[in-house]
């Protein structure tokens, strides 16, 4: 699913019949603010926001900056932008870490929100930073909370304290004290506080909560907040605003939200910053919250900067230049083609990349019905190919296709087409990396494009008067008039019959 796509697409259509305005009147603007504030409101907007939010982007539209604007509805646009930047926090907020360590970060929230889940992903996420978090199990009510959250410490590479077995047994408050300690003892730079959570909203909780926030000092309350519980978002975040005071927000689930309402709501009523967002189940599915990237995709512009990071990441330079090489030298092999898309796989959910590209609102039902298993099915058919007929595809007669699909669980069919395919996206690669080749005759027969005009003979300059041999004569001016050929009109002398 596209991150806020049913918003986007509800956006994106209000502002494109400006697009053939070149002008915009009051009626214009307000007809557009009509759509965009119904929009929002579909999306479990809260009211407030979005009579500040509809407000502000209609008073800035009839501005004279923007009637004066070559392009006025693309200056609509900009506006929209900026001010959904700025409901969502305007410039991107970071964690604040203890100027001597440990740092210790507390995390609340409903049950079910994902608090357990996002303290895996927080220490996965700090280890990669180069800190030594340790998670601390302080969610002694919930059943197995103590067990899952060892198995997620696991799965993360980093340590966690655990002395009690949980399931309604043991005092979370001095847990979370000695947590504390023993971070100090080992040496550990970061503490995650995983605390209780309820179904709903109560005073018990709320006390929970606060006797372990004083006895812990923590240098940030992170409020863990799942993005589709809708209206009822802003109600909660107020509750635990009013009972613990929380100093960042953590929207999950939010690869599942195509509204975006609490995102949208909850910066602009509690005056926290959102600080992380999780888009997935892996542990690696955790991203900091940028307020200018997610406003450029809920406007269906893409987020190319979060794209490039993420390849960066999982991508080696050398690697990357090694297979630039190949595929110049129509080397390319399966091979190569295996170890790229595991290398793709390791950037997330194709789904999630896809969703980034500019104009992912269009493709909306392709992404969301595109198979992730395919890519599966594409690896179980390359790796039941032998070394050899990976580097050369040429080897693949019918009994090796039947023997690949055996192998592999499918249809020779299948093997045709990702042979097929493989050649086809070989071809296309060496193309671009070479550069656009000169115009040839197949392209000529290319369909939409004019054929190339038929050479004309060059125009003759008959001049009167001249000489037999003005012909020779001429050759030099014939080169200064491109198309053009200077001949005599006299009749050349004959020889006598």
């Amino acid at each position: 699913m596209v991150v806020f796509g049913t918003l986007s697409e509800k956006l994106t259509s209000a502002l494109s019949s400006l697009r053939t305005k070149g002008k915009l009147s009051a009626a214009d603007v307000d007809g557009t603010v009509r759509e965009i504030r119904r929009a929002l409101l579909d999306a479990d907007v809260s009211l407030d926001v979005v009579k500040s939010f509809t407000g502000k982007i209609r008073d800035r539209a009839l501005s004279d900056d923007v009637n004066k604007a070559l392009n006025p509805a693309q200056q609509v646009v900009q506006i929209v932008n900026e001010e959904l930047v700025e409901i969502l926090g305007g410039a991107q907020s970071q964690l604040s870490f203890a100027k001597k360590p440990p740092t210790v970060i507390m995390l609340a929230g409903l049950q079910g929100s994902g608090k357990t889940t996002f303290a895996g992903k927080l220490a996965k996420y700090l280890k990669s930073q180069g800190h030594t978090p340790v998670l601390v199990a302080c969610d002694l009510q919930r059943p197995n909370a103590v067990t899952q959250l060892t198995v997620i410490a696991e799965q993360a590479g980093v340590q966690i304290f655990a002395p009690e077995p949980g399931n309604g047994k043991g005092n979370p408050v001095a847990v979370a004290k000695d947590g504390v300690k023993y971070a100090k003892q080992k040496l550990y730079d970061t503490v995650i506080i995983d605390t209780a959570g309820r179904l709903g909203v109560d005073e018990d909780l709320m006390r929970e909560a606060r006797s372990v926030r004083d006895a812990t000092s923590p240098d940030e309350v992170l409020f863990v907040l799942d993005a589709m519980i809708g209206q009822d978002a802003v109600v909660t975040a107020k509750a635990f605003q009013d009972g613990v005071d929380f100093t960042g927000v953590v929207l999950t689930k939010l690869d599942g939200d195509a509204r975006g309402g609490a995102a949208l709501s909850v910066r602009g009523l509690t005056d926290r910053p959102i600080v992380f967002a999780s888009t997935g189940e892996s542990l690696d599915a955790l991203e900091p919250f940028y307020p200018d990237r997610m406003a450029s995709r809920i406007l269906d512009l893409g987020d190319i900067l979060t794209l490039i990071e993420q390849a960066q990441k999982n991508f080696d330079e050398d690697d990357a230049n090694k297979v630039a090489e190949k595929i110049q030298s129509n080397t390319f092999t399966l091979q190569d083609f295996l170890e790229q898309l595991q290398q793709v796989r390791k950037m997330g959910s194709m789904k999630g990349l896809l969703g980034m590209m500019p104009g992912a609102g269009k493709m909306r039902e392709q992404i969301d019905n595109f198979d992730e298993k395919d890519i599966d099915r594409t690896e179980a058919i390359i790796r039941s190919m032998t070394p050899a007929e990976r580097e050369t595809p040429k080897l693949l007669n019918g009994s090796r296709r039947l023997r690949i699909a055996k192998g592999s669980g499918m249809t020779v069919t299948d093997v045709n087409q990702l042979v097929i395919r493989f050649e086809s996206a070989a071809k296309m690669m060496k193309t671009v990396a070479k550069g656009v080749p000169q115009t040839s005759r197949a392209w000529d027969r290319f369909p939409g494009h004019a054929p190339r005009a038929k050479r004309s003979p060059p125009k003759r300059l008959r001049v009167r008067g001249t000489p037999p041999n003005a012909r020779q004569r001429t050759r030099p001016f014939n080169r200064l008039l491109p198309g053009m050929e200077i001949v005599s009109d006299s009749v050349p002398n004959r020889p006598p019959k």
